[in-house]
């Protein structure tokens, strides 16, 4: 039997994903799974109705690999509207295989070995990952227990001649917190005079709850000037499993973005593309989400009332984090699996979205679900 090549692991000891293996639990339990981000409801039948007819109309071959002109054409009216600010489409959006790979490429794009990257955990987990196969460094900062604020006397002190990019999330997932224009005067008075890039990760830009604003780097010129900003448009029209989205970025660093990205995925789907550019034509189709998200996160709020669990504050994304005491469980892994099995509610615990696995005793439950759903897990979750 011939040998085969060894290959040495970019990744070595990566842990199955803490989403695979919830599912993974909660199927084999029959568990309500409120651990992954994705809604239990369908998509507008008419954006059902618009991708079909795009496809009747024969927008089935590749699609121009910078987007469809059309589409980012609606995606610039779209950011002037929101911020005030709006980008060339042909030299500043592009359009990609959902936000996690417009994150991806954007580093890929940028970082070399030994830069450094600063990262706020809790974290989405794709970041760090991304960072080490670029040969660059995380450098991790806690955000602040129980709000998730950013501690920026932390930040300047690990600002070194190596720092390359600063990722920030808002809309944070896993937290719920959001930026304030207190916390983007701190980030504009640390990159000031250097040359420190943004990554933004804003794919829950329209999940803002309690009259907050989103604080969009795309509201302040000089923040841009140095910043990529991923928007997933996945999350936005409830279809999350058709992994589109788009980075928006300055024309210098737009071009070396598509670098990279013609020879990953060089295109994205024609008939989505055509059909969700025919359909956010309608303001309303995001313009709404706050209020139908933040019903919903009311909705499962008011059902754990009574409960062992202390909500946290969401602000913003759909998720709600909780704490629970200490002498239910010490450990929020395996509390989460327990929840799993018995009352059979899925949950993601908070220490799996950091590096040295921090346990706050927090979990986090996705309130992006049909109400009936959300009931049902409240129901079992006020038993324990």
């Amino acid at each position: 039997m011939m040998n085969s090549p060894e290959i040495k692991s970019k990744l070595p000891n990566l842990p199955v994903s803490i989403f695979t293996s919830m599912t993974q639990l909660a199927r084999k339990h029959g568990a309500i799974n409120l651990g992954q981000g994705f809604p239990d409801f369908s998509m507008d039948e008419k954006l059902q109705a618009l991708v079909f007819k795009a496809m009747k109309d024969g927008h089935n071959q590749y699609a121009h690999s910078n987007g469809n002109p059309f589409l980012r054409e609606v995606i610039s009216s779209k950011i002037n509207s929101l911020y005030g600010f709006q980008p060339d489409p042909e030299t500043e959006i592009t359009i990609t295989p959902g936000g996690t790979y417009a994150i991806s490429n954007a580093l890929t794009a940028v970082l070399r070995d030994g830069d450094e990257v600063i990262v706020f955990e809790p974290c989405f987990d794709s970041y760090i990952p991304n960072i080490r196969i670029m040969g660059a460094v995380p450098v991790t900062i806690s955000l602040r227990h129980p709000d998730y604020s950013i501690p920026w006397e932390d930040v300047r002190s690990k600002i070194t001649s190596r720092t390359r990019m600063i990722l920030i999330n808002s809309p944070h997932n896993p937290s719920g917190s959001v930026l304030s224009e207190t916390d983007i005067e701190q980030l504009r008075s640390i990159v000031e005079g250097t040359d420190i890039i943004i990554m933004s990760d804003e794919v829950y830009e329209h999940l803002v709850f309690d009259g907050e604003k989103h604080e969009s780097i795309l509201r302040y010129p000089d923040l841009f000037a140095r910043s990529f900003v991923a928007f997933s448009l996945g999350k936005v029209l409830h279809c999350t499993g058709w992994k589109i989205g788009y980075c928006v970025a300055p024309p210098a660093f737009t071009k070396e973005f598509r670098n990279h990205h013609q020879f990953n995925v060089f295109s994205v789907s024609s008939a989505l593309q055509q059909g969700i550019a025919e359909y956010l034509q309608e303001p309303q189709t995001y313009l709404g989400l706050p209020a139908f998200f933040q019903r919903k996160r009311d909705l499962f709020l008011e059902g754990i009332k009574g409960s062992i669990f202390q909500p946290l504050q969401t602000k913003g994304s759909y998720f709600q984090c909780v704490q629970f005491p200490e002498e239910v469980a010490k450990s929020s892994a395996a509390f989460a699996e327990t929840l799993t099995e018995t009352p059979g509610v899925a949950a993601i615990p908070l220490s799996a979205f950091y590096a040295d696995g921090t346990d706050n005793r927090v979990l986090r439950f996705c309130f992006a679900k049909e109400d009936e759903t959300l009931l049902m897990a409240t129901e079992r979750l006020r038993k324990i």
